[in-house]
């Protein structure tokens, strides 16, 4: 695999095509599981594991798929793998599985998973495709946990909570104490939107920071090769 198209996808996914910062794909489950650390990054981990299986499997068989009816097979595979990662979150991780409720089916109708079939796997071999799936589901991954990570120390003063669903006995990790009120804004839809306003806020600065470092860089770089002719 060559290491440049491979930096490329890699890339991509995690920061200049991110699908949580930059496409905005999948924003239903992003702001309505991110309560916490713990449900946002056990859904992200189910999303990354479907993206790596529907871009392989869509890579492989993509000379043999009819463009005509390329969507509705490729929501077919999409649907299959589904239905084997909520039927193991039920059977291993029953606790989570509740849970996180309806939204590991809806994994079916993320717009994420969809575009990056449609827009890549199709097109692309099967070793690019599944890097590239798993490099966007490690972007919406990040973007998940920050989030979570965000909303839950903001909103209750813990880190982890529901940690116990997954390791029995395990204890969250409280960060102000027994006595802090919680900032309930945090928890609630609204918190959701202002937090994920601030990290692409965030994001979109670092941009403008790192292109005028280049500009800097490209204009210099002229006018030293002039003083040295």
């Amino acid at each position: 695999m060559d290491r440049q198209i491979t930096r490329e996808i890699l890339f991509n996914g995690l920061w200049k095509q991110n699908p949580g910062l930059v496409q905005l794909l999948g924003l239903c489950p992003i702001l309505a599981i991110s309560t916490n650390v713990i449900n946002a990054v056990s859904l992200g981990l189910a999303t990354i594991l479907v993206m790596i299986l529907a871009n392989l499997g869509v890579a492989a068989l993509r000379n043999f798929i009819p463009y005509e009816v390329r969507i509705p097979v490729f929501i077919l595979i999409i649907a299959s793998l589904v239905t084997v990662v909520d039927l193991a979150f039920n059977a291993w991780l029953h606790g989570l599985y509740l849970v996180l409720g309806i939204f590991i089916p809806l994994i079916v109708t993320n717009c994420i998973v969809l575009a990056r079939v449609e827009a890549f796997a199709a097109k692309n071999d099967v070793v690019h495709s599944t890097l590239d799936g798993l490099a966007q589901g490690a972007g919406l991954l990040a973007v998940l946990a920050v989030l979570g990570a965000m909303r839950e120390i903001l909103g209750s003063g813990t880190l982890f909570s529901g940690i116990d669903l997954l390791i029995d006995g395990a204890e969250p990790l409280s960060l102000f104490g027994a006595h802090y009120p919680g900032f309930l804004l945090a928890i609630l839809p609204p918190g959701a939107f202002f937090a994920l306003g601030l990290l692409i806020a965030l994001r979109n600065w670092l941009e403008g920071r790192a292109a005028a470092r280049r500009h800097a860089r490209g204009t210099l770089a002229p006018a030293a090769e002039a003083g040295a002719a």
